[in-house]
């Protein structure tokens, strides 16, 4: 029995960052089930982090229009667009279980995302290239903080507005 508590805990990740995925919505999860779907759950912000830098740095509109439809969709899917290709084509080969359904949390966080890029557009559409770049600057930081760390400010924006308590 102990032996089989030692070879759990090796598959689960630590506990910080399984609050930290939790806080983005996934409740009702065991720690093994949790750290099965984070790999997953990553995957839609990696891609998301590289077009929206590709998208900024090169002042692309038509990249940054296609990342704010990207966003528009994880709000009215059940999943985030991204999510349907890593349940289609990796989540099998990855030996890893498929994406459930997008929380609240993680809709709210697309809906930031359409207005933010939308925001990020309309500046550089402008002319306001330096406040493109910042505030294209900001979004990827926070993509490339959940990305690395499971750290959603949106998520936690949401869990803050609607009193959402973490289990």
């Amino acid at each position: 029995m102990k032996r089989d508590n030692i070879i759990n805990d090796r598959k689960s990740l630590i506990s910080s960052r399984l609050y930290r995925i939790r806080c983005q919505g996934y409740s009702g999860y065991s720690d093994i089930d949790l750290s099965e779907l984070a790999i997953g759950n990553r995957f839609a912000y990696y891609v998301c982090s590289i077009l929206l830098l590709l998208g900024v740095v090169s002042v692309n509109i038509p990249i940054l229009s296609i990342m704010m439809i990207v966003a528009l969709f994880g709000v009215i899917l059940p999943n985030h667009p991204f999510d349907y290709i890593y349940n289609t084509l990796l989540s099998k080969p990855l030996n890893k279980p498929k994406l459930p359904r997008r929380s609240k949390q993680l809709k709210f966080a697309c809906l930031i995302a359409t207005v933010w890029i939308a925001a990020t557009i309309y500046l550089f559409s402008v002319g306001f290239t330096i406040a493109g770049y910042v505030a294209g600057g900001i979004l990827f930081f926070v993509a490339i903080l959940v990305s690395t760390t499971d750290v959603c400010i949106p998520s936690l924006i949401y869990n803050f507005l609607f009193k959402f308590e973490v289990r």
